[in-house]
């Protein structure tokens, strides 16, 4: 796998990127079909939840133009350091230049480097396996079609069980 197409480095955030941080994922997810516009809205709520347990930028020479969060899952089977990927989020007019997958490995070797055992995520069949994600039938997350719910193991074995997201994913009111 090559490098981004444009010279970035990757940082965790800082408050002063929040704002920033929320206009991208709001930009980058109003035109995709499987959105619910909220992303912009989960990030936030994860943050104030205290379960942002991940949250990196990539900048170019002159601003941020991508994101990346991480946050905790539960599995009914009681598997312990178990993490969600997403959102990920790029500037439309910045898409397809390898930053959305340079902020992905960098997540990924962070969260080996805290002791993660594996990372979950809801998205693109054709796109994650690149990554090392898979569909795995033991692993579930009721809903969406089950090919779109991948996993990939960091350390030890592959739970089994339904998988919920950190509370800030729901909808606000729920």
């Amino acid at each position: 796998m090559s490098g981004p197409k444009l010279p970035i480095t990757i940082r965790p955030e800082t408050s002063d990127d929040e704002a920033t941080i929320f206009a991208l994922t709001k930009t980058a997810f109003a035109s995709m079909p499987f959105s619910e516009g909220d992303e912009q809205h989960v990030i936030d709520r994860l943050r104030s939840d205290g379960d942002l347990t991940l949250s990196l930028v990539a900048e170019d020479s002159d601003r941020i133009v991508g994101h990346i969060a991480i946050s905790p899952v539960t599995i009914t089977d009681g598997a312990q350091d178990w993490y969600g990927l997403g959102p990920v989020a790029v500037w439309p007019e910045l898409h397809h230049r390898g930053i959305g997958g340079a902020l992905i490995r960098r997540a990924i070797a962070d969260m080996r480097v805290r002791g993660a055992k594996g990372i979950v995520l809801l998205g693109s069949n054709e796109y994650y396996p690149r990554f090392g994600f898979e569909h795995h039938p033991q692993l579930q997350y009721p809903g969406p079609p089950p090919e779109f719910f991948q996993a990939l193991v960091l350390d030890g074995a592959l739970p089994s069980g339904v998988v919920s997201f950190a509370p800030g994913f729901a909808p606000a009111g729920q």
